[in-house]
């Protein structure tokens, strides 16, 4: 099993460029947010050993807490998460006007931005939960907070994390036929709930549905687009 999750990240890898192949009006965005997110994958040592070890290259997250895995599986979920639901619903992005963004509502922008990184930071250094629950807090209050400042993506947040569930409990899945062991092997359980379903860890599909929320409306939002139907936009 010492390759599993380096193999498993260059599936979501080969997921990404699927994606990227045909999102071919979103590319750059696609690009751009994999790019944005790919540094999260340092947060890793946060997460090893209290919620997972998995054997990675090298045994890097053994010996260190940092992995490579960790950087590719960023990379890809970065740009998926963005371009899942444009995909599926033929949406693409078009700029919002100055005097769109001039709108009370957006006061708040820079700050609410990055509400999801306070969060997570207040409840890591004065709470003994599990940073996966720091993250999953953090990632759904964000999520909440873009709601408030961008409405009219209200369909996209709730959609997209419901689509990145679905998606994301297909690829973990994909790997318990051939490796059922993996999850009681390299998941701290004991740290956790103890609640799987078919095999997955809970913690797991609440990240993916709270990473969903947050990141598929957070190129709408950090960089002022919004969402046109590309039939429209042809027309």
């Amino acid at each position: 099993m010492q390759y599993v999750w380096f193999i498993w990240s260059l599936i979501i890898l080969a997921l990404w460029a699927v994606f990227y192949l045909f999102k071919k009006d979103s590319r750059k965005e696609m690009l751009k947010m994999s790019l944005i997110t790919m540094p999260f994958g340092l947060t890793e040592p946060l997460f090893v050993p209290d919620y997972w070890l998995p054997p990675s290259l090298f045994n890097l997250a053994e010996k260190t807490g940092f992995d490579i895995e960790s950087l590719i599986f960023s990379f890809a979920i970065g740009g998926i998460g963005t371009v899942l639901y444009n995909l599926i619903f033929k949406r693409g992005f078009a700029e919002i006007s100055h005097s769109e963004r001039k709108h009370s509502k957006h006061r708040l922008h820079i700050y609410i931005l990055f509400i999801p990184v306070f969060v997570f930071i207040i409840l890591a250094l004065f709470t003994s939960i599990n940073h996966i629950y720091c993250g999953i807090i953090a990632l759904f209050i964000g999520g909440l907070a873009t709601l408030y400042c961008r409405p009219d993506l209200k369909g996209k947040i709730w959609v997209g994390g419901i689509l990145f569930t679905i998606l994301y409990f297909i690829y973990f899945g994909s790997i318990l036929p051939f490796y059922p062991q993996y999850v009681e092997l390299y998941w701290n359980l004991d740290n956790l709930t103890h609640i799987l379903i078919l095999g997955i860890p809970i913690e797991e599909l609440l990240f993916a549905f709270t990473f969903g929320m947050y990141w598929s409306g957070l190129y709408e939002h950090l960089y002022w687009r919004k969402l046109i139907h590309l039939n429209k936009a042809y027309n």
